[in-house]
């Protein structure tokens, strides 16, 4: 299961792709168009064109799953459509994924303890 565990590594295509694709097409376009390995553990997500529908496919350690989902109202917030992947954290993942402005969350400040009370 995908989850916030801060350990996942997730690629976004900021093209749109063709959704016709099942796993092994867009397996393919992970090596040939992103240059990466598609049993690597990371998480790729594609885009449909008019911006409503995503697809997840990331290897399990048993076999490659793949995920979409399908907006009912709206649309996902994608970085411009240009050549290239953008690198998500999982909490920017997960926002992505309701439908919120992904952009809009970053890593939590580093706060040091303090050495006595008070």
């Amino acid at each position: 299961m995908i989850g916030p565990a801060g350990t996942v590594r997730v690629m976004l295509a900021t093209r749109p792709v063709d959704f016709r694709k099942g796993i092994d097409g867009l397996a393919a376009l992970v090596r040939e168009a992103m240059g990466a390995d598609p049993f690597s553990g990371t998480v790729y997500v594609f885009r449909s064109k008019r911006a409503d529908r995503t697809k997840l496919l990331f290897w399990d350690g048993s076999g490659v799953v793949l995920a979409a989902k399908r907006l009912e109202d709206g649309q996902f917030c994608w970085p411009k459509a240009q050549d290239g992947v953008v690198r998500l954290t999982a909490a920017q993942l997960s926002a992505l994924l309701e439908g919120l402005d992904w952009k809009r969350v970053h890593e939590a400040r580093q706060v040091s303890a303090p050495a006595v009370a008070g």
